[in-house]
This record gives structure tokens, sequence and C-alpha cells, in this order.
């Protein structure tokens, strides 16, 4: 309980103090109007209550995205049993992400297209992969078999693409072909400082946010849960964060446990949807600097 609401809240346990002891409405700067003596502190405590509510802190947000789900059945499967409303991230053209997209759905859980994009290093792209050397209309005919090889899409974040997100030209292509949606939104994985991916989608008007933190580039538990953690602070300093992992054995066993214990922390756990759409209006909302390329990928991914 900060600035405002702690003076408000102190002014009304000084004003409730004075008509509990005996004081006067006129000593506490309100004109008496004839309320019967018993109904004083029934009023005063009715005033401390709604004044202590009023200053209760809005709990933080996070959004974790599960990455690369489409490959393994297993994994994918195991990952769906993470509770709480996380989003998962399908590769396009893999042979069990529409089953498991399909089951996401059921679920009530959030699902996205991962779209390969070209990296700096040698990374394979996989089927569906956007490259520099395309065509405009080749660009587009691939964006779009790949939109249409995941059932119930609510938005987009880029797989790789520590080259392709740097080249202005070629994200406007895919914003152009994203406004073409319906209500479709973008996250910038930030797999580079370089990229303008999330600033081309701002220019276009859609829905975006970067990613705050990859939760398991190192796949060690101790990793993940250091960069949980950081993920926590984050969203206590700006109000909100997204994290991005992977349906890893480490990542889930890490997650299972961690996000039951969101609500004793005080955060709340929403779809990514969520954190982009609605208006935070209780909490002071900052735009988020620009990170640095996380640890480990040395712009290759």
């Amino acid at each position: 309980m900060h600035g405002t609401g702690f003076s408000v809240l102190s002014k009304g346990i000084s004003f409730t103090r004075r008509l509990l002891s005996g004081g006067s409405w006129k000593h506490c700067g309100i004109q008496k109007r004839h309320h019967p003596p018993r109904a004083l502190p029934t009023c005063a405590a009715l005033l401390l209550c709604g004044l202590a509510q009023a200053g209760d802190s809005q709990p933080a947000q996070i959004s974790i995205i599960i990455d690369d789900m489409g490959g393994q059945l297993s994994a994918g499967l195991r990952a769906l049993q993470l509770p709480g409303p996380i989003t998962y991230a399908f590769l396009p053209h893999t042979p069990h992400s529409r089953h498991l997209a399909n089951t996401a759905h059921h679920l009530n859980k959030e699902v996205i297209l991962h779209l390969p994009m070209q990296a700096m290093g040698a990374n394979k792209l996989g089927p569906g992969g956007l490259t520099l050397n395309m065509s405009q209309t080749q660009f587009k005919q691939a964006f779009l078999d790949s939109l249409k090889t995941i059932p119930h899409v609510v938005g987009i974040n880029n797989h790789m693409g520590s080259l392709l997100t740097r080249h202005p030209g070629h994200m406007q292509w895919l914003m152009e072909e994203i406004k073409q949606q319906d209500n479709l939104y973008f996250i910038d994985s930030r797999t580079t400082h370089h990229t303008v991916a999330n600033q081309l989608a701002r220019e276009f008007k859609i829905p975006s946010r970067q990613r705050d933190i990859f939760l398991d580039d190192d796949p060690s538990l101790a990793a993940i849960t250091q960069q949980f953690e950081l993920l926590l602070k984050k969203a206590n300093k700006f109000g909100s964060a997204i994290g991005i992992g992977h349906p890893y054995e480490n990542t889930l066993t890490i997650l299972s446990q961690r996000i039951p214990q969101l609500k004793d922390q005080n955060i709340k756990l929403v779809p990514v949807s969520q954190l982009i759409y609605q208006k935070q209006t209780n909490r002071l909302t900052v735009e988020n600097k620009p990170l640095p390329a996380p640890l480990g990928t040395k712009n290759t991914l």
C-alpha cells in the first residue's frame, strides 16, 4: 500500500478513531445530521472496512507461453496438463500440432501459431519457415499455409527469427498479412535485441507485446527456478510480464510446482490475450524497455 492509497487510508483511520472515541461529526469536518447514537460505531466500522479494501493492491499479472508444441505427443500432452490459463505456441506442419491444439482448445487454453523465421545461425528452420530470400508472394503464401495448419489460433509469435525480425521490409509484409486476419495479436519473442517486429506491429496497430523472460535457455532446475523468480520480479515492478518456456521435463516440473503458489504471492496468471487487450487501471503502467538478447542465444535463434 503506497502513495495516495496510504494517505487516504491513514486519514480514514484517524477519522474513524475520532468517531469511536466519542468525537463529534463537526470535529471530523462533517456537519452532524441527527444520526441515532448507536449507528455511529457501525458507520465508522463500515467506513474503515471500505477504506482498507480500497487500499488493497491489485495483483501483478504474468502470462506464460509454452513454445515448440506439436513435434512430440507425450511432452505436449504433459504440457497441456499445467494448471491455469497457459498459452501454447504450435509449430506449423508438425505431426501432432492439430491434435494438441484441439485438445488445448477443449481445455480452454489459448492457442497461438509459433511461426518459424530465419535465424542468424545455421539452425534448422523446419517446414513453413519464412526467409529473407522469399518474394513477397512466397512470403505471404508460406504464412497463410502455416496459419491454416493450426486450429483455434488467436495470436502469433516467432520461432527463432534473429535474422528475419531485424529486417523492417519483411516484418512489414508479415504485419500486413496479420492485419488481414480476424483479431490476431503478435508476440515478439525477442531472439535478438535488434528486432523491429514489435515496433512494426504497433505501427500497423496490431495488438502486440514482447517477451520479457526466457525461462529455460538453461534447462537445469536451478536455472529455470531463477528465471521464474525474475519473471515474478519484473511483473511486480511493471504490473505484468510474459515468460516463454518449452515442453522440457524440468520446465514443466517447475511450473507445475510454482503456478499453484502464485495466489499466495499476490500474482495472477492470465492468458496472453488478457495482458494485451485489458486496460490496467489500478497499477502504474510503465512502457517496457528493450531487453538484451537472452543469455545463451547469441542471436542465433
